[in-house]
């Protein structure tokens, strides 16, 4: 498996604290059965992300681990201005492996209309945004049409593996099973931060998803579009959904009364 959302970096953000910690997930990885990691820091108001230090982090990460797992590194990007002026100068600075796909998150409380030219803007310099989460964003879930109009316009998205598994409550978990059956989900990804409160559970993830909607759904979103992420191609699975804004207006069949005589 490929996991291309992890807090795997020491000292960065609210990850592992001290290499000891970093190393004991990196060790959880390699037993889930993930052979790529991709870290991701936060780059927000809280932390800073500074290229340098987590390309430095992860060469000193990868030295002990050797080939036994393959790391590269992105960002957890938050979406506010700063962030993404800067990322539309440099677009492969935040991005998975430095190629051309774009974790984006948004804030929990609101998300301005404005986002969705954000989003546009992105797109333009040639970055593929990746909707991180949203079964856990209390806007996405109240305006699930505005998760829908972004994967219709070309952006992708990311469930938490713990979301699938009722880690984070009911209505996350029937919010991600409701966006994987609509075929807006591409992206199965840990979220880890630590090996106990928020360890990385992708197998048993993987699992649940193999059995509700078969090995090949599961296989395309733990391996085969997170490794052509991490790769920087084309994902391989990708379906087409319907325009979520003509859907809106096609107005319901009227159910004719039904009279009853006796």
């Amino acid at each position: 498996m490929v996991d291309i959302h992890c807090h795997l970096l020491p000292g960065l953000d609210d990850g592992p604290g001290t290499l000891e910690e970093a190393l004991e997930m990196a060790e959880a990885a390699i037993r889930d059965g993930i052979t790529h990691v991709v870290a991701t820091p936060h780059a927000s108001d809280t932390f800073s992300f500074v290229p340098g230090l987590v390309e430095e982090r992860r060469a000193e990460l990868a030295q002990l681990l050797g080939d036994r797992l393959i790391l590269a590194t992105g960002c957890d990007f938050h979406m506010t201005f700063e962030n993404v002026q800067d990322a539309l100068r440099h677009p492969a600075k935040y991005a998975i492996n430095q190629k051309n796909y774009l974790l984006v998150e948004f804030a929990d409380l609101l998300i301005p209309p404005t986002m969705d030219d954000a989003l546009h803007q992105l797109q333009l310099v040639g970055l593929n945004p990746i909707i991180t989460h949203p079964e856990r964003n209390s806007v996405l879930c109240r305006q699930p049409v505005r998760l829908a109009r972004w994967v219709y316009r070309g952006c992708y998205a990311q469930v938490t593996a713990g979301s699938l598994l009722g880690q984070f409550g009911g209505p996350a978990q029937r919010a991600a099973e409701e966006w994987i059956e609509r075929d807006l989900v591409h992206f199965v990804a840990s979220d880890a931060h630590n090996v106990r409160a928020r360890p990385l559970r992708l197998r048993q993830a993987h699992d649940a998803v193999k059995q509700r909607w078969g090995e090949p759904l599961a296989h395309a979103l733990f391996y085969e579009n997170p490794l052509a992420a991490f790769e920087g191609r084309p994902l391989p699975w990708v379906r087409e959904i319907p325009n979520p804004d003509e859907a809106k207006t096609v107005p319901r069949p009227r159910r004719r009364k039904r009279f009853l005589f006796f």
